[in-house]
């Protein structure tokens, strides 16, 4: 019975296919830049200029942590991002921006913030906002630990 508009089918059918074709879109945009949509994304993270472990920023960008060293080792190569040992407990590495890394993600997000006007979705914060509460509904854990992060 998942032909029915509303089915539990639908909205997984309905996010994955919102989610390939935004990634197709963004990706044309950063492939002119050199990145990739993982790339973006870990640019993304780290524009907050807090730095992050290198395991948060895995599990944010839904990337394995191998996967995830080699990208940071070519943000490095190309001088957006650079690691530190954790002051607080040296086992741990945190990724920055450089300078050049903090110019390179605002110049893009301008583009990519053009490319998703050009989609006229006048509601798209509401859309995001009902994503995050999906996504907090979902992952408890993830909501319990951005709560205890931000009391």
């Amino acid at each position: 019975m998942s032909d029915v508009p509303g089915a539990p089918a639908d909205l997984l059918r309905s996010l994955t296919r919102a989610e390939r074709l935004l990634s197709r879109r963004l990706g044309a945009v950063l492939a002119d830049d050199g990145l990739t949509i993982e790339a973006w994304r870990v640019l993304c993270l780290l524009a907050d200029g807090q730095g992050h472990p290198m395991s948060a920023v895995a599990a944010e960008a839904s990337l394995p942590p191998g996967t995830l060293t080699k990208l940071v080792d070519q943000l490095v190569d190309r001088n957006l991002v650079f690691r530190r040992v954790d002051a607080l407990d040296r086992r741990r590495i945190r990724a920055y921006l450089t300078a050049r890394g903090r110019r390179e993600h605002a110049r893009l997000d301008q583009r990519v913030r053009a490319s998703l006007a050009e989609l006229g979705l006048p509601d798209a914060a509401d859309l995001t906002s009902q994503l995050g509460t999906l996504i907090n509904r979902l992952d408890p854990a993830l909501h319990s630990e951005r709560a205890a992060a931000h009391p």
